[in-house]
């Protein structure tokens, strides 16, 4: 039966990898991939076991303790992303990223590129890479007319964006996992990630500079544009500040990093009503009343903007991998890659794990999807929390992506908006992203090393 396990497995996850060629939204094999694994597990009385980190065992458990426990550590994840979702497009409604464009008063190229970069890597840290990328495409389609320039800037933004996501737990769905899942802390990891990350943006730009199409000045004028509402500056901060708050929450509570995120939320919809002077209730059932908040409530357009599908396939996948977690196929998998991978000067607090293995799966980032690959790892490697193979799991998967434009959340999106061709980020962006994040897994290797023979 394991067989038959491991061929659903590969044939869900080659049903997402293809997605583009299929024209099958990837949430819909995420979903049935998922069913299908549960479903034979039950059927044949498969022995599911839970990971004990601590003995480095696996202990048996009942399947649906299992599928209770992964469905908890699922949701939490879901509803996180749901309240920054929301949070997110609230700001939206107000205009409040218009703000941002306020800021561009150059018309040089080389302090563009500099400008936007910035920008990218600082908000995918707050509001998430793939959120960032969608602001500064849009801010960057009205400053620059020229389609061939554009293309080039929207690929450093891909690649910052990423960087900048790497090493935040609220900057990508990876490591937002990874400290849900209480394998990094919000400070260990900034404190590890943050400066290999600013490497693995800054290496691509100064590069990119000695290119002639970021020498000299834009053709188009620029013009100011004032947000269409009166409070966009305000929700762009409120809403700014009450995502970066979130982590703030969990270290003082040690709480659910979803829960913080729900009471930020519940602070930007008050003031969000409170702008509009709208009422609205989320559970109103009356068709009329509700129809009559729907023009003016943010809360309720926002909500309703919401990116369910991407909720639905991280559902599915992360589900589907649990799976095979439960039977202990990742734990076995794991020792197996381990011991036959070399070893590169990696010695870890319990084990080792070897650079080269995360290195391959950052690399993998960028032909398959990030998640299932970090959610693989989580189940793989029974290692402490804040060991250095998270922060480097967390670097690689966050940056790796970069390398084609199909890699990332950030590059697919930039992919649609300014109908880049593959073939042409692949000749002439992805070489600057691999620089990158080799530059960048350099840098953490040499600050763990140092850090280990301190």
């Amino acid at each position: 039966m394991e067989s038959i396990i491991i061929i659903v497995f590969l044939a869900g996850y080659l049903a997402i990898t293809l997605e583009h060629n299929l024209k099958i939204d990837k949430l819909i094999p995420a979903l049935a991939m998922m069913a299908i694994l549960w479903a034979i597990i039950a059927l044949a009385h498969m022995p599911v076991f839970e990971v004990n980190t601590d003995l480095k065992e696996l202990e048996p458990s009942h399947i649906d303790e299992m599928l209770l426990h992964h469905l908890g550590k699922t949701a939490e994840i879901l509803v996180f992303l749901l309240g920054a979702m929301t949070i997110v497009e609230i700001i939206d409604y107000f205009d409040g990223f218009a703000t941002i464009k306020g800021y561009i008063r150059t018309r040089k190229k080389s302090k563009l590129l500099w400008l936007f970069s910035i920008l990218a890597f600082i908000l995918s840290a707050i509001i998430d890479n793939l959120t960032a990328t969608i602001v500064l495409v849009t801010i960057l389609q009205k400053v620059i007319k020229e389609r061939e320039v554009r293309l080039w800037f929207a690929g450093m933004i891909i690649i910052a964006a990423n960087a900048g996501g790497a090493w935040s737990p609220i900057g990508d769905v990876t490591t937002t996992m990874l400290w849900i899942g209480n394998k990094v802390t919000a400070f260990e990891l900034i404190k590890h990630v943050l400066l290999p990350s600013i490497v693995c943006m800054i290496i691509p730009v100064i590069v990119a500079l000695r290119y002639k199409v970021f020498q000299g000045n834009i053709k188009a004028e620029l013009q100011e544009e004032k947000p269409k509402s009166p409070y966009g500056a305000t929700m762009l901060y409120l809403g700014l500040g009450s995502i970066v708050f979130v982590p703030f929450f969990k270290t003082i509570t040690h709480l659910p990093p979803y829960v913080g995120m729900m009471l930020s939320l519940a602070v930007v919809a008050a003031f969000a009503e409170i702008y509009t002077s709208a009422k609205f209730s989320i559970s109103s059932v009356d068709g009329a009343e509700s129809q009559e908040g729907a023009h003016h409530s943010a809360v309720h357009s926002s909500l309703s903007k919401i990116e369910l599908p991407s909720i639905l396939f991280f559902l599915g996948i992360l589900l589907a991998v649990a799976a095979l977690e439960s039977l202990g196929m990742l734990f076995e998998f794991a020792g197996t890659l381990d011991s036959t991978m070399p070893f590169l000067g990696t010695e870890m607090v319990n084990g080792s794990v070897s650079d080269l293995v995360i290195l391959i799966l950052g690399v993998g980032s960028a032909v398959i999807d990030n998640v299932p690959l970090v959610a693989a790892s989580m189940g793989m490697f029974s290692i402490p929390i804040d060991d250095p193979v998270w922060h480097f799991i967390a670097y690689s998967a966050g940056t790796g992506g970069s390398m084609l434009i199909i890699g990332s959340a950030a590059g697919v999106v930039a992919m649609g908006m300014e109908k880049i061709d593959f073939f042409w980020y692949f000749k002439k962006i992805a070489w600057l992203a691999f620089l990158g994040f080799i530059a960048g897994a350099i840098a953490f290797a040499a600050m763990r090393n140092l850090v280990l023979h301190a």
